[in-house]
């Protein structure tokens, strides 16, 4: 018996493949398996791969909603966690902020 695929979406075990494609019976998600792991990398906005624990610096002031002053740029961040699937994929804690998601987009690895 092959490896057992898991499907990136609901984590799924029940998936088969279906024209060069993996399919979820769960979720109906359909996927290219080698095209799985370029999906998951989350990058700053260098180029350069993050990972979880990483520390990064804020590059341009960003507003923040209920807060009466924005986060400003060189900010740095420790001990991030990354959401590759996402659209804000950086988890994070800021000193006079709190817990926040930033994108990725927006830092660079420090």
């Amino acid at each position: 018996m092959s490896d057992v695929i898991i499907c990136p979406k609901c984590k799924s075990e029940f998936t088969y493949e279906q024209d060069n494609l993996q399919v979820c019976s769960q979720c109906f998600h359909e996927w290219d398996p080698a095209e799985t792991d370029a999906e998951s990398k989350v990058l700053d906005s260098n180029g350069n791969e993050l990972q979880d624990g990483d520390s990064v610096v804020v590059i341009k002031d960003l507003p923040v909603k209920g807060a009466p002053k924005p986060v400003k740029a060189g900010t740095k961040v420790k001990n991030i966690r990354l959401r590759p699937d996402s659209d804000h994929n950086i988890d994070c804690k800021i000193d006079g902020f709190g817990s926040m998601a930033l994108k990725s987009e927006f830092v660079k690895k420090a």
